[in-house]
């Protein structure tokens, strides 16, 4: 709860140096997420808290409201629950229950949330109203019985907050570091559990049970993305339209992108690797030139340098790399100029990450806005790092045939392309090489800790080839013809 304590403290602090309103009478508003009901049935869906509400005071329970004077007072509210809960689902906890397990100085019901507040004198609410530059959507509206008494600012706390959860603690640090080392074990047991005629999925229940079984995380921060063969190349593979359902093959590249998510807190790491354990030559050329993409990133970031910059350099690197493996031909800051870059690696180098994946911030009033050069367009974020940021960094190769095909109608593109080469890694899939890291004072630190080159992976996967075993693991599942199954 210290944790929390103290985002709310810096809220705090941010918000009264920015503003020249009286602190005595002004409160910031949350509320929390609530449950929702599968279709129309008594069922729901897995409970999430609401972001905003997790990182200001990491409340486990749904239906719940917080609020911060900024003279640094909190409050929680809490849903007056009907005796018969206690039947089936669990002891009624007492107000001062909730106010000792979540370290707050106040509690009381939420339908006394406008009574509360105008007996602390509060007058002006700020609550929260923003759009998030990822998704598109806006930040849900706050609503609460008796919200017409009081006047409301729902412009001053979105990019306020969003700031505060840009720049991580350092006890948010700690909980980010537990998360991407669990995912990244985890990684390095599927990695070792993959060979042909396993299934897609199967790979991706290896990866939730170490997660859950090993780690303490409940849930995954995203879809788990487990493309094999040509699957390798759909950016979001494993969604309900195309699930992890293939039977993996010998000689195809697997590409796993899947994190755990401990305490709110988001883990982002892709590994791809061969599935027999061994590359191809073709499979090390691809894989070497995102690899070399990843290597000259992490050696240039650093605080005051631009992620544009980061993102046109792995670009530069890659394209020089396939220029060198002969997939590629002519000078590689013309096929930038010409958008070869997007063709290959049609998403941005890596995006913010904290309690959301793709975390806010990325696109502030005051900051750089999202550029419409090719390839830049598709950075989530465009700002210069800071000391306390946390990023991924993830570089990727791809072969997907609408983009191959309009890049070979494209006189401006076409000419830079070894036609006869780029013929047998048609439907090949894709590479992407995904680490999040930690922006320091003098650079980055890697949180992830899998196989990265060639030789290193290709030594990690014999090591766990003669048995299946889940590392760390008290109860290690077997193999029962080329199916995972209980023991």
């Amino acid at each position: 709860m210290s944790l929390f304590q103290n985002n709310r403290k810096r809220l705090i602090e941010r918000i009264k140096s920015r503003t020249e309103t009286p602190i005595a009478d002004c409160f910031i508003v949350l509320q929390g997420g609530n449950e929702i009901s599968f279709n129309d049935t008594d069922i729901n869906w897995p409970f999430r808290q609401e972001s905003f509400f997790q990182w200001s005071f990491g409340i486990e329970e749904p239906g719940c409201f917080g609020a911060i004077s900024l003279t640094g007072i909190s409050i929680l509210f809490v849903p007056r629950l009907p005796a018969e809960y206690a039947i089936w689902e669990g002891k009624l906890y007492t107000l001062e229950d909730f106010k000792q397990r979540y370290a707050v100085d106040e509690v009381y019901y939420t339908d006394e949330i406008a009574e509360t507040l105008k007996k602390k004198a509060a007058t002006l609410l700020l609550t929260l109203h923003g759009r998030n530059s990822d998704s598109g959507l806006e930040t849900q509206e706050l609503t609460f019985d008796g919200i017409e008494q009081f006047n409301v600012d729902k412009k001053r706390l979105y990019p306020e907050i969003c700031e505060c959860r840009v720049i991580k603690s350092p006890l948010e640090i700690e909980v980010l570091k537990y998360v991407v080392k669990i995912s990244s074990d985890a990684h390095k047991c599927v990695m070792r559990t993959v060979k042909p005629g396993l299934a897609e999925f199967q790979a991706e229940a290896a990866f939730m049970h170490y997660v859950y079984s090993v780690g303490g995380c409940r849930h995954v921060s995203y879809t788990c993305i487990c493309g094999s063969g040509h699957n390798a190349s759909i950016l979001h593979y494993g969604h309900a339209g195309a699930p992890n359902n293939r039977v993996i093959k010998d000689g195809d590249m697997c590409l796993f992108d899947m994190g755990g998510n401990y305490c709110g807190y988001a883990a982002d790491i892709t590994c791809s690797f061969p599935a027999n354990g061994k590359f191809t030559e073709d499979q090390k050329m691809v894989y070497n030139a995102v690899l070399a993409a990843r290597d000259a990133v992490m050696n240039a970031a650093k605080p005051n340098v631009a992620w544009t910059d980061m993102h046109l350099l792995a670009n530069k690197t890659m394209l020089t790399s396939l220029k060198e493996g002969g997939l590629l031909k002519g000078n590689v800051d013309d096929m930038i100029k010409a958008g070869l870059n997007e063709i290959f690696q049609p998403h941005g180098l890596g995006h913010l990450m904290g309690l959301d994946v793709h975390d806010v911030g990325g696109y502030l009033p005051g900051y750089p806005e999202r550029s419409t050069a090719p390839g830049l367009r598709k950075l989530r974020t465009s700002r210069i790092l800071e000391v306390g940021m946390v990023l991924t960094i993830e570089p990727g190769c791809y072969f997907i045939d609408c983009l191959l095909d309009a890049a070979l109608n494209n006189p401006d593109q076409s000419k830079f392309i070894v036609v006869d080469e780029l013929t047998r890694f048609r439907g090949w899939g894709g590479i992407r090489i995904e680490d999040d890291v930690l922006v320091t004072e003098t650079g980055v630190q890697n949180l992830t800790d899998v196989p990265r080159t060639v030789d290193e992976i290709e030594s990690w996967m014999a090591g766990g080839k003669k048995k299946f075993e889940l590392d760390a693991c008290e109860n290690p599942k077997k193999l029962s013809n080329g199916r995972i199954g209980t023991s």
